[in-house]
């Protein structure tokens, strides 16, 4: 979205700096050594970091050292905890599905009836009904209640 401020020099619709002109930038800067900085971690290496941090106080420093998140090292040991839980679980062969149990509801009518139920009274207003009969007689039902 673009607005034209009084000196005729477009401005976006999103610029705080209400009044003042667009600013050139002054110089871009590549982050060479960030390109790449997602680094792929073997097995190996995970469990040994993982092994490290258990017997390591302040785990802010330890992943600093190492140059890895503590974010990603929390991640790696609740992944390990869960792979040694499922480990121990006896295998299951049945299929683990609930059935679903509840009341067993009316059929609906699937021919544009609509069912309008209003204290304990049902009525089934069709396709064709006149707009002001359907509104009249739930009126009349609302109050009989």
């Amino acid at each position: 979205m673009l607005s034209v401020m009084e000196d005729d020099k477009l401005t976006s619709a999103l610029d705080t700096r209400i009044g003042v002109g667009l600013k050139p930038p002054r110089r871009v800067e590549v982050l060479s050594t960030m390109a790449g900085r997602r680094r792929l971690w073997t097995l190996e290496q995970k469990l040994a970091l993982v092994a490290d941090m258990e017997h390591c106080d302040n785990i802010a420093a330890f992943a600093r050292e190492r140059d890895v998140s503590t974010a990603l090292l929390y991640t790696w040991r609740r992944e390990l905890r869960y792979a040694v839980e499922a480990s121990q679980m006896p295998p299951r062969h049945d299929p683990m599905f609930v059935p679903v149990v509840g009341p067993a509801s009316a059929p609906v009518p699937n021919d544009g009836t609509v069912e309008v139920e209003i204290g304990g009274t049902v009525v089934r207003i069709g396709r064709n009904a006149r707009t002001d009969l359907a509104v009249a007689v739930i009126k009349a039902l609302q109050a009989g209640q």
